[in-house]
């Protein structure tokens, strides 16, 4: 059978495919720092209270504050991206996320039991000693399990020649076990946020009157240092998993693709140095940088595989610019507003 016979036929759009696409990259640039800063934070108190037990952890303690908050802001902020790639990959997503239906739906009520687990970890974090480990280990555990499905998506996604496995398991329970990208995908994402999880610990303490935050500053560096360490090896993983004809397209076969991929390693390289030397700032404008570069990477990776069924500039534009130009006032007057609710905090936290 013929994959390109499966494919939905794309509905227009409103203005021209390029906004569409600054608004994908820039919002997911966003949603991915926000949700490392979630998972990895939450992963390195989990290992704090295995290697400590009961006792004190001012790091964990302050991590239970903000987890709540974390999650909240993940959350929102996923949903502009998800809307822009439905936008322009929707005939894409729609049939990935039907066929793998019953995990994507369920991702909703294990949304909500993660955030009731932080929640309770964050309030009862002093009443429930015992407790507060496995609440946390709840929380980090189903923020895997999230990952796992979204990873699993993209990657149905790419492949409109497996969709023909509906016709074998119409249960809605397909997972894309056989793709070779699947693994390394997935732990690309989970290192990534062990490593920023760690530099927003530093940060977090940078703010901090504290004797001991220079001991914590510097854990938060080594999180962030070892783990970025690590996220070569499995983006390397990575790259070697793809298909040879999108790989070779990194290195050498594209100016574009390997111009973006050597910005990337040189950007890594960068936040390496700043982050064994302990500098926070500098660290902080390098990763943000990189992560970048590699999302760019990211959508280079998507559009090769689809380059022989679609190209978001093939999208017929019936215009009408009143919907963009309102998204551009909510969208401002939005980061305007977090920006606002989040000094009000720091200046609360601060009188504390």
């Amino acid at each position: 059978m013929d994959p390109s016979g499966l494919i939905p036929v794309a509905d227009s759009i409103p203005t021209h495919w390029g906004w569409f696409y600054f608004f994908l990259i820039l919002t997911f640039i966003l949603h991915l720092l926000l949700m490392n800063t979630m998972l990895g934070t939450g992963i390195i108190s989990l290992v704090r209270h295995i290697k400590k037990s009961n006792a004190p952890c001012p790091v964990c303690k302050d991590i239970s504050i903000k987890l709540p908050y974390k999650i909240a802001f993940t959350i929102n902020f996923g949903v502009a991206p998800l809307l822009f790639l439905q936008v322009l990959y929707g005939q894409f997503h729609y049939v990935s996320s039907i066929m793998m239906g019953v995990y994507w739906l369920s991702v909703v009520g294990i949304l909500i039991i993660m955030y009731y687990s932080a929640y309770i970890y964050d309030f009862k974090y002093d009443q429930w000693p015992g407790l507060r480990l496995y609440f946390l280990a709840l929380m980090v555990v189903l923020a895997l399990v999230i990952a796992f499905f979204f990873s699993n998506n993209m990657t149905i996604m790419l492949n409109p020649e497996k969709w023909t496995g509906y016709f074998d398991n119409r249960s809605g329970t397909m997972l894309n076990f056989g793709d070779p990208t699947l693994i390394p995908r997935y732990l690309h994402f989970v290192v990534a946020s062990i490593a920023v999880g760690g530099l927003f610990m530093a940060i977090t303490w940078k703010f901090k009157q504290d004797p001991e935050a220079t001991l914590y500053i510097d854990q938060g560096m080594n999180w962030f240092s070892y783990a970025t360490l690590v996220q070569i090896g499995v983006g390397l993983w990575f790259l070697i998993s793809l298909p040879q004809e999108i790989m070779l397209l990194f290195m050498g076969g594209s100016t574009l693709h390997t111009g973006i991929f050597l910005l990337g390693l040189l950007g890594v390289t960068m936040i390496l140095v700043f982050g064994f030397k302990k500098m926070v700032w500098p660290t902080t404008a390098g990763l943000v940088l990189t992560v970048t570069f590699m999302v760019l990477m990211r959508d280079l990776v998507r559009n090769a595989y689809l380059a022989q069924y679609y190209h978001p500039s093939e999208r017929t534009v019936v215009p009408e610019y009143a919907p963009l130009f309102i998204f551009l006032v909510v969208f401002i007057l939005g980061l305007g507003a977090v920006a606002y609710m989040l000094k009000l905090a720091f200046e609360a936290g601060k009188e504390a």
